[in-house]
């Protein structure tokens, strides 16, 4: 068994193109990597957890993975059905297993599928793990020695079982929010589920009292019919956006391909960047709510935080792209929240990972505390931060031109941009060029797939579109 590329985990797992490089034989590999660490480690012992979101034969996949481990002498708890990730990760935690497999490519296109690993938090995998896994991969391929049983045996012997998580996460949930007084709420939302393994979970969860409920998309289709991807960005809530005009709804909500994520259109169908939707759940834990603690931003995620933080006296740490990075920040701080410009969002008191669906939860209560519409949650954001406007651009490149790119952009860093001067020039993740003015620009390349994304924070939208268009100048593409 060789792969044809390097299986290299990025900023959240391996992902490939199905049968290209995402093959039953490449899972296998990495299932048995996986193993191997539990057992050197000391978690086999207890089990692993194994699940998969809805795209072309993830629970194919998910089977191999199971029958690689369970070969292993460990014990498998597999999902029987699509799961979106944070209910695997907080499986995970509350089943006290040694960690988790997903097999999910979250929001990249539909040709693509991934392999992920959660550590026994729940959490993804940090840098010291994933460099662990990696090498038993080389060592798998090197060697070829692969244990494996069949779905059936495993299951006859016990080394199988199946387990749905979502009654363990909807407990969970009920703990954090009082859904009955949201299920009251005089709201008409429409659910976007874009065809994920999030579908029906918000439904579940709000239905039984006045909230008027409807969900699109909640089928499965690997295709991801009328959108490039399962990514919950404005480009792909079209038919969000024209259904809540269309029912005259109170908010539109939309989760990822694998749940991790959250999306936001406003009862105007108009978009909410995920940079506002940060800010305003910032906002809803802080002063709603009256919690304290710090908040844990990516860098790529809004400067609106830092005057949250000084409002509110907590402080603000930043940290590189990926929720591996956030995660352990969480935990040393105690950290009241922690997010990513992915749409991506963690809280305190729940698994210390990414959960689109809680996220969107919160946002409803939100919405229900104040009595205000999201339109008018922003504006209320506003008068307490600053308008703050966000866009960004994801360009593909050849991956043998990566090299070339990042040459030209370090002896292209300029001093100014447009006038403004550049107070910090940052290469921890990408380039990014604080300007004097509160300006931002960010240059990065995406961890899971050949694609460059170019970043801009501004009080004006049209600067915004002015600094993307400096920002491909300065790839030189």
């Amino acid at each position: 068994m060789k792969s044809i590329n390097p299986i290299k985990f990025g900023t959240d797992g391996w992902r490939a193109i199905i049968a290209q490089d995402f093959t039953f034989d490449n899972v296998g590999i990495c299932a048995q990597a996986v193993a191997d660490y539990a057992k050197k480690t000391g978690l086999a012992s207890c089990g692993l957890v194994i699940g998969h979101d809805t795209r072309f034969a993830s629970e194919d996949f998910a089977a191999v993975a199971a029958e690689v481990v369970a070969g292993n002498g460990i014990k498998v708890f597999l999902c029987p059905e699509a799961t979106p990730t944070p209910v695997i990760s907080y499986g995970t935690l509350a089943r006290k297993a040694g960690g988790a497999i997903v097999i999910t490519a979250s929001h990249n296109p539909a040709i693509w599928n991934g392999f992920k690993y959660k550590i026994e938090t729940g959490s993804s995998a940090p840098p010291e793990v994933t460099t662990e896994i990696e090498a038993n991969i080389t060592h798998v391929q090197r060697t070829g020695k692969i244990k494996r049983m069949t779905l059936s045996a495993a299951l006859k012997q016990g080394l199988v079982e199946y387990l749905d998580l979502a009654p363990i996460y909807f407990d969970q949930v009920k703990k954090l929010i009082d859904l009955n007084k949201l299920r009251r709420a005089e709201l008409k939302v429409v659910i976007d589920s874009m065809w994920g393994a999030g579908a029906g979970y918000l439904k579940t969860l709000l239905s039984g009292g006045t909230m008027n409920l409807m969900e699109i998309h909640g089928d499965r289709n690997p295709l991801f019919p009328e959108i490039e991807r399962p990514e919950p960005i404005m480009p792909n809530l079209m038919a969000l956006s024209a259904k809540v005009k269309e029912q005259k709804a109170s908010v539109g909500l939309a989760t990822d391909g694998d749940g991790d994520r959250m999306g936001v259109v406003d009862e105007n169908g108009v978009f909410l960047t995920q940079l506002q939707v940060f800010a305003l759940l910032c906002l809803y834990l802080l002063e709603v709510r009256g919690e304290r603690g710090p908040i844990v931003k990516t860098l790529t995620t809004t400067s609106m935080v830092y005057r949250l933080g000084e409002i509110f006296n907590v402080p603000v740490f930043e940290t590189p792209v990926g929720f591996r990075y956030v995660a352990p920040v969480m935990v040393e701080q105690n950290a009241l929240i922690g997010g990513e410009e992915s749409g991506g969002y963690g809280f305190r008191g729940h698994v210390l990972e990414r959960d689109g669906v809680l996220a969107n939860l919160y946002f409803l209560d939100l919405m229900v505390k104040t009595g205000k519409s999201p339109s008018e949650l922003l504006a209320h954001l506003y008068r307490k931060v600053g308008v703050h406007h966000y866009q960004r651009r994801d360009i593909e490149f050849p991956e043998k031109e990566r090299k070339t790119i990042i040459r030209h952009l370090k002896q292209n860093a300029p001093d100014d941009i447009g006038g403004v001067k550049v107070v910090r020039f940052d290469t921890t993740d990408g380039f990014r060029f604080l300007l004097a003015d509160g300006a931002w620009l960010l240059i990065r390349f995406s961890g899971t797939e050949p694609v460059m994304r170019i970043y801009a924070e501004d009080g004006t939208l049209s600067r915004v579109g002015e600094l993307l268009t400096v920002g491909r100048n300065l790839t030189g593409v």
